[in-house]
């Protein structure tokens, strides 16, 4: 079941068109709570030496509360989170700095708030059976593996005007993160 639209979200931020990518990018790893973002994340950015931001940590403490309490965020509760992410995505593309962030952007017009030149989304993309594993095995989160199935209706898939990387999240958090920074070197020597 998908999020109620509450108003129409208007981001403050002037849509950016796509350049070549002439700098490291920042990269946007998305997908469903569980799917290993935070670890893949995290071993993207210590190979590389990048800056490295945990897109729960931006949410506010209402968005948190929700969630834990097994309650889906709404697109009204997600719009100002997402402001914020692409702050900081804007802040390190407008610097020249590369970085890693942590999204959900489950939807396509959420990734449009975030989308931007030197901006790569990737998506990890798992099985259900496998990511609700993972969630039940999980202790250190605050959003409940109850959730999941609503995450799962909620996201759209990346469409090819996207040029996203998709990666399974089928082999070890090292493997997958391997293949991402494999992928976007292929993809910055184009």
């Amino acid at each position: 079941m998908s999020s109620e639209v509450g108003e129409m979200h208007v981001s403050t931020r002037e849509p950016a068109g796509r350049t070549p990518q002439t700098a490291d990018p920042v990269l946007v790893l998305m997908g469903v709570s569980g799917s290993g973002k935070s670890t893949v994340a995290g071993i993207i950015a210590g190979a590389m030496g990048w800056d490295l931001q945990e897109g729960d940590a931006l949410h506010p403490p209402a968005n948190v509360a929700k969630m834990a309490s097994g309650q889906p965020l709404t697109d009204e509760d997600r719009w100002p989170w997402l402001d914020v992410v692409a702050g900081w995505i804007r802040e390190h593309t407008e610097n020249g700095l590369p970085g890693v962030i942590t999204c959900s952007a489950l939807k396509r017009s959420y990734r449009d708030v975030l989308r931007g030149d030197n901006v790569v989304f990737v998506h990890l993309a798992g099985s259900r059976a496998q990511i609700g594993e993972r969630l039940t095995a999980r202790l250190d989160h605050f959003m409940p593996p109850s959730l999941l199935d609503t995450q799962i209706s909620t996201l759209e898939p990346i469409e090819p005007d996207e040029d996203a990387i998709v990666v399974d999240v089928g082999g070890s958090p090292t493997q997958v993160a391997t293949e991402i920074i494999a992928r976007l070197e292929e993809r910055l020597a184009r």
